[in-house]
């Protein structure tokens, strides 16, 4: 019922006996993996905001979590290290600079209005982490808010209704191939098509730049690491496909523009990540939403293939140009 997609995995030994953190194939051996189990925000969804979410229907939540923990309970079985989102992000939010990250992006007058921004401040940097955690992934209603800050003069919380959000909820943090993709020894967090996801991203990069876990290895960001709106550049994580051999496969379609691709590769070639970059063009339909949802490899020569997806479909191979310094990715 419910998909639960990875964004990081360890497939590849460190020289010193570790492991780092990459994804080198699509089939590669899974030592471990980052799932956001379904929570609050899934109870959130309701027929008038359902569309908007980007989900067809509302949820039966209880079973979604049922599903969810039995699929943890089979990776875990099968000796695969299973790190839940919501875990990882309290405690990246009690590491230094995390919540100064929430502040200076999501806290502005811009966004809540000069008359909560004083006081939302201070609320996000006295809140325990848990609590916060629930807010960044789950929302915050206009009656929580006025609860929680009793003394705030604002016209956006006078406009609002008490059931309207202030902070809309994340359904989509399910699906957490989208927002993150490693390719691999690097990662990238993707510039999201629809609003609805775009925020998805900032919490990505406070567990990227903040959880020990990443902060260790120092990770690379190959691209999307800073606030900044690439519309109409946008890739999302369903649409990459690592395949090896210095080789990705990218999808072009509903979500995922011909600029984002180009703006991909320029980064991977500029990392030396990658020789090749093939781009298989989609129907821009909503069946064919991501690449991963027509095409998935099985074997490291082996797709299993949507049977609907049309015989013909034009693709391209984006190579860097010999001799010519890649320079600093957009």
């Amino acid at each position: 019922m419910v998909p639960a997609v990875a964004w990081g995995h360890r497939t590849r030994a460190a020289d010193e006996g570790t492991t780092m953190l990459g994804v080198h194939s699509e089939v590669g051996d899974l030592a471990q993996v980052v799932l956001h189990e379904p929570g609050l925000e899934l109870y959130r969804l309701t027929p008038d905001n359902v569309t908007g979410l980007l989900f067809d229907d509302v949820m039966w939540v209880e079973r979604a979590q049922a599903e969810h923990r039995a699929f943890q309970r089979a990776l875990r079985d099968r000796g695969v290290v299973v790190h839940l989102f919501r875990d990882l992000l309290e405690t990246a939010l009690d590491e230094p600079g995390a919540r100064e990250l929430v502040q200076s992006e999501l806290v502005t007058a811009q966004h809540v209005g000069g008359g909560l921004e004083r006081h939302l401040t201070d609320l996000v940097g006295a809140m325990p982490a848990s609590d916060l955690a629930g807010v960044l992934i789950g929302g915050l209603l206009r009656s929580e808010a006025a609860q929680a800050l009793p003394r705030a003069s604002s016209l956006l919380l006078s406009v609002l209704d008490d059931d309207d959000f202030l902070l809309p909820p994340l359904p989509n943090h399910l699906y957490q191939r989208d927002n993150v993709a490693w390719i691999y020894d690097g990662v990238v967090v993707n510039p999201m098509a629809h609003p609805a996801r775009q925020r998805e991203g900032l919490n990505s990069r406070l567990v990227l730049n903040h959880h020990p876990l990443f902060t260790a290895q120092r990770v690379p960001f190959l691209r999307g690491n800073d606030a900044g709106h690439h519309a109409p550049a946008t890739v999302e994580g369903g649409d990459v496909l690592v395949i090896g051999n210095r080789t990705v496969m990218v999808g072009l379609g509903e979500r995922t523009a011909p600029q984002g691709v180009e703006a991909l590769a320029h980064a991977l070639f500029a990392a030396d990540a990658v020789d090749r970059v093939v781009v298989v063009e989609l129907p821009r339909t909503r069946a064919f939403m991501h690449l991963d949802t027509a095409m998935t490899m099985i074997d490291t020569a082996t797709f299993s293939v949507y049977p609907h997806l049309p015989e013909s479909l034009r693709s391209y191979s984006l190579v860097a140009e010999p001799g010519v310094p890649q320079g600093t990715s957009p």
